[in-house]
């Protein structure tokens, strides 16, 4: 993989290659393995309500495009982690780092210490995740730039 001639990172998504060696192409690596995330001992009073409105919906609701997903999956989520969090988000946040890192963020999320990206996708995790990958090497290049 010499060249690569994509416009933006949704591209990275139809691209039929190996995470990998997207990922090496850029001069990072890759491995999977499982992960212990940080955990909260605070009280989260609301996630209670929150899962009984979305199973109390999901049943009415087609779930087969993005657009839907985003609105009534992803969207709820996002406003508790805001409540709890106090992060910015910004939604279809756009970035360019290099004619080959370049595209739209679906969210962005951020404090002072912290970020978050999330890619919402199809049932293709894998290559939503090499989407995913390429543009936090965006957010990691965008970063030092600035």
């Amino acid at each position: 993989m010499t060249q690569l001639s994509l416009n933006t990172f949704a591209d990275y998504f139809r691209l039929n290659s190996e995470p990998d060696d997207i990922l090496s192409y850029f001069g990072y690596g890759y491995e999977s393995r499982s992960l212990t995330l940080p955990q909260t001992h605070r009280q989260l009073e609301r996630l209670e309500s929150l899962k009984q409105r979305l199973e109390e919906i999901l049943p009415y609701v087609s779930l087969t495009s993005e657009m839907a997903r985003r609105e009534f999956l992803i969207g709820p989520v996002l406003m508790e982690s805001i409540h709890y969090t106090q992060a910015k988000i910004k939604v279809g946040y756009s970035l360019k780092v290099s004619e080959q890192l370049k595209g739209e963020l679906d969210y962005f999320l951020q404090t002072q210490s912290q970020f978050l990206v999330i890619e919402a996708k199809n049932a293709d995790l894998q290559r939503g995740f090499t989407q995913l990958a390429v543009e936090l090497i965006a957010v990691k290049q965008a970063e030092f730039a600035s």
